[in-house]
């Protein structure tokens, strides 16, 4: 049986909210801390696999979200220059069909207010510019938290899911740096009436030598949202973001189809991140305290499962707290979130080299296996993804 009457959730991410309302909605005292001084429109698109939004479901939050998606007609993959498919699965309503809940391009400043409206009409308490610099357990079993002003905050139970550079993942394991995965990422949102070309209307990564784009839908089709990955060895800035030069952009995927070099006209600006990982942690938890997301397994965004993992992380790991002694609900968490999110990643890291062509005449031959299995077997292209899509955090 839970003991947990008040727990305290650092970072107020994707993971953190979707922690805080599947907490508050089991009628736990939530406090959030978060470093930023306000909540604004940050960040770009985001792919809401079945296996995620049954959880948003679960939260009380699908209807609402319908508002602001876009549902996808296939999750596609083309050649950069001559658009042919190597790869075409049916989504929308095959996708409700086999999976139980649909596939959804949002903005993730949409799912982000949404999860955090949810968030305060559950009574959760955010806590703004809030810096933790470290915490402590104490006699009574109980977590405090220190911040940089000097304010003090304790609880039953402290969340880490304050993204890759964590600091309570820090304090729990020890200072290691991220590592650079050697490939960088250009983000952005370009409206569709900018555009001079009809861009189709698909999860679609368009795959290059050393470099792939996606491209996709957002807000009922308003506007495209693209990732261009390039491989890079030269990064330098400490950023976890920074403004990106879009003349520079447009060069490294000169010579690509018209539907990439037609977003990337029309783009104004983009911004520009490395794509950092971390080995396999050796725990998620120590003592009360606990990590979710990003803190505990990043991924590369080669299998479009970064926030998935970090929503399915937050339900789990109430449920577990509801169910169990705090010490046993950690291990149990563990346990199921693990290996699936271990394995994950590794999927993720294996597509990459996929999209970018490696492999000389072996890499060529996958892509052409790809290509037949995607036209005459789908559905053994469909078994693989259904371990991904088809989890649901209720069975378990």
């Amino acid at each position: 049986m839970s003991q947990v009457s008040h727990i305290i959730i650092v970072g107020a991410g994707i993971g953190g909210l979707s922690a805080a309302l599947a907490f508050a909605k089991q009628n736990v005292q939530v406090t959030v801390l978060e470093q930023a001084e306000c909540f604004g429109e940050v960040g770009a698109g985001l792919q809401i696999s079945p296996n995620a939004l049954k959880v948003l479901r679960y939260l009380g939050l699908e209807n609402e979200l319908n508002q602001y998606a876009f549902t996808p007609q296939h999750a596609s993959m083309r050649n950069y220059k001559t658009g042919d498919y190597y790869l075409k699965v049916p989504l929308a309503d095959q996708a409700i069909h086999r999976y139980g809940a649909p596939y959804l391009h949002l903005h993730r400043a949409d799912l982000h207010r949404v999860l955090a409206n949810g968030c305060k009409a559950a009574g959760v308490e955010f806590v703004l510019s809030a810096n933790m610099t470290h915490y402590a357990e104490t006699v009574e079993k109980s977590v405090q938290v220190t911040l940089d002003d000097g304010r003090t905050f304790s609880s039953d139970l402290l969340v880490g899911a304050d993204g890759i550079h964590s600091t309570v993942r820090e304090q729990m394991l020890g200072y290691e740096k991220a590592t650079f995965m050697k490939q960088v990422a250009w983000r952005g949102i370009v409206p569709v009436s900018e555009l001079k070309v009809k861009v189709q209307p698909d999860a679609c990564v368009w795959v290059g030598p050393n470099r792939h784009f996606v491209s996709y839908y957002l807000r009922g089709g308003e506007y495209v949202n693209f990732v261009a990955v390039e491989e890079r060895d030269d990064w330098i800035s400490e950023s976890w973001r920074e403004e990106g030069n879009v003349a520079e952009l447009r060069q490294s995927f000169s010579g690509w189809h018209p539907e990439v070099t037609e977003i990337l006209s029309a783009a104004s600006n983009s911004f520009l991140w490395a794509l950092n990982g971390r080995d396999e942690l050796p725990t998620w938890h120590q003592g009360h305290a606990v990590l979710l997301g990003d803190a505990c397994h990043p991924m590369l965004p080669f299998m479009a499962q970064g926030a998935a993992m970090a929503i399915e992380d937050a339900y789990v790991l109430a449920k577990c707290v509801a169910d169990h002694t705090i010490s046993d609900a950690l291990i149990e968490y563990e346990k199921i979130r693990k290996p699936r999110a271990t394995n994950i990643q590794k999927m993720s890291k294996a597509n990459a080299s996929l999209y970018h062509m490696h492999g000389g005449f072996v890499g060529k031959m996958k892509l052409k296996a790809l290509k037949a299995a995607s036209q005459f077997a789908p559905d053994l292209i469909q078994s693989k993804l259904d371990p991904v899509y088809g989890y649901d955090v209720h069975q378990l």
